[in-house]
């Protein structure tokens, strides 16, 4: 008698239900392939026209002019912000100051939150050397911390000599410009009125020094490739990257400047400026040297930031682009719906809850059939899109998958969070830099102990892998497919994350 109510449960409630689950994932699977294709279509279109930004936009290279001499080129101001960043503060700053532009035409600041007084002492006394050199270089610090990026962004905007300034451009402390950057971005900005941003692509100094380098730049390169590049081209409209982009200050200042209320300031200020109106652009050939997280523990703080602050932004700003009326229809839902909705909320819960959630329990579900085409050929494509972005990588993609299937659950917990507004939205963990151009050995690096394997578990990794592994167990012995060959795959990259053996 139990047997068969627990089996009229099963037919009539759990089976349905599950089924209706697959069906949502099926939808959901359609309108990530389908907003794929449409970027990488984009994509070849501006490869097979040759559609690059100096085709579309006027761009001039800057012309020495007898007469006005250096006042010729317009002010800039090169922001700096950083936080105890011992390993790099010098490649960031020696970068900054050997840009090409005229010494009386551009303005190095250094927005130093650090609370070490050792590094405090080092940062200034780098910012003095420079200045022994010619190089107008501010170093500003506040008494606080309040906004963090943002609070002090914000704050490096209230000094008087910035009103000197047209341009912005802004660096991250790990990120070292080419000496041409700004000769080869600011024309973009002073031919073309109706431009805010000019946005170069990163290039990462150690993508090779572990696998989860490796599989961070094949992510962030289509990054760049498909969402960037398709973005500038159809909308002229993208989230800033917080670093590598030069702003024009009017652009800036029309759209309230920076604002703290989420930890992601960088695409807040970028969709404010673009609700105004202003274009930006998107310049693939300009590469800025950086450094990709290469701790597991660093790379899962930076993705909770990127995952949480882009959901508690939509929160905020929906009904605000809704009632814009300086933009088109289609840009808003533009916005809405490919930038913020599909992009960054729901391929995150549809990669997590699909692949690793519903997929493996399907084994224990002989009544419910999941389409080859779902499991097999979309995400081959996709799969596909974005190797393509990083040819040298591709023998790597099946690592990715696996890979970028674990961090999805990171990136699920954190669009949650953002959204319900849950207790760790605002919090900021700096991701940790190791100097990793560290042949350069420009500091005695500090050594720290080594973490014990029960420091480093990371407890829901294991559960998850432990989970899909009983699933891979139960599909070998009574399942007719060959779905636990991606199951033991799959659970294995869960539980050697789990137990803290990726990254260095």
């Amino acid at each position: 008698m139990e047997t068969m109510w627990l089996r009229q449960v099963r037919s009539l409630l759990i089976v349905p239900m599950f089924k209706c689950l697959v069906a949502i994932c099926l939808v959901i699977s359609l309108l990530v392939f389908a907003e794929s294709v449409y970027m990488n279509i984009v994509v070849i279109y501006v490869k097979l026209f040759k559609r690059k930004p100096e085709k579309i936009y006027k761009w001039e290279a800057m012309q020495e002019d007898i007469e006005l001499g250096d006042q010729n080129y317009p002010m800039v101001l090169v922001q700096i912000p950083m936080y105890n960043e011992r390993e790099v503060f010098q490649l960031s700053i020696g970068a900054a100051c050997r840009l090409t532009w005229p010494l009386d035409r551009v303005i190095i600041q250094v927005l130093d939150d650090s609370t070490d007084p050792t590094i405090m002492e080092m940062v200034s006394m780098e910012c003095a050397k420079w200045a022994s050199k010619g190089i107008n270089i501010k170093c500003e610090r506040r008494d606080n911390r309040n906004g963090y990026k943002a609070g002090a962004l914000k704050q490096g905007m209230r000094h008087s000599y910035v009103k000197q300034c047209n341009y912005i451009a802004i660096f991250d402390a790990d990120f070292q410009p080419e000496p041409d950057y700004l000769h080869r971005t600011i024309p973009f900005l002073i031919h073309n009125p109706e431009l805010a941003l000019v946005q170069a692509r990163w290039k990462f100094v150690n993508a090779n020094k572990c696998l989860m380098t490796r599989m961070q730049e094949m992510s962030l390169n289509y990054h760049f490739m498909a969402e960037q590049e398709s973005g500038s081209t159809r909308h002229a409209f993208f989230g800033f990257n917080g670093t590598a982009g030069v702003w024009r200050l009017a652009g800036m200042e029309e759209a309230g400047g920076w604002k703290d209320r989420t930890t992601v300031e960088d695409m807040d200020l970028a969709v404010r400026v673009g609700l105004h109106g202003w274009k930006f652009v998107f310049v693939n050939d300009i590469e800025v040297k950086s450094e990709l997280p290469s701790q597991f523990k660093a790379f899962r703080f930076q993705q909770h930031r990127w995952s949480c602050g882009p959901a508690n932004l939509f929160r905020k700003m929906t009904m605000e682009i809704i009632h814009n009326k300086r933009v088109m229809i289609w840009k808003k839902l533009y916005v809405i719906y490919s930038f913020f909705f599909l992009r960054k909320i729901l391929v995150h819960f549809f990669t997590f809850f699909f692949y690793c959630i519903v997929l493996p329990t399907s084994v224990f579900f002989y009544e419910v059939n999941i389409p080859t085409w779902s499991t097999i050929y979309v995400p081959f494509m996709i799969t596909l899109f974005t190797a393509i972005a990083t040819p040298r990588s591709f023998y790597l993609v099946v690592f990715w998958v696996l890979f970028e299937n674990v961090m999805a659950m990171h990136r699920t917990k954190g669009t949650f969070i953002g959204l319900l507004e849950g207790g760790r939205v605002n919090e900021w963990v700096v991701t940790e830099k190791l100097g990793d151009a560290l042949q350069t050995k420009l500091l005695p690096q500090v050594k720290k102990p080594r973490n014990g394997i029960l420091q480093r578990l990371n407890l829901k990794e294991m559960m998850v892998g432990i989970y899909i592994l009983c699933c891979a167990c139960y599909d070998f012995a009574f399942g007719t497919t060959l779905l636990y060959l991606y199951l033991f795959m799959q659970a294995l990259a869960f539980i050697i994350c789990g137990v803290g053996f990726v990254g260095t």
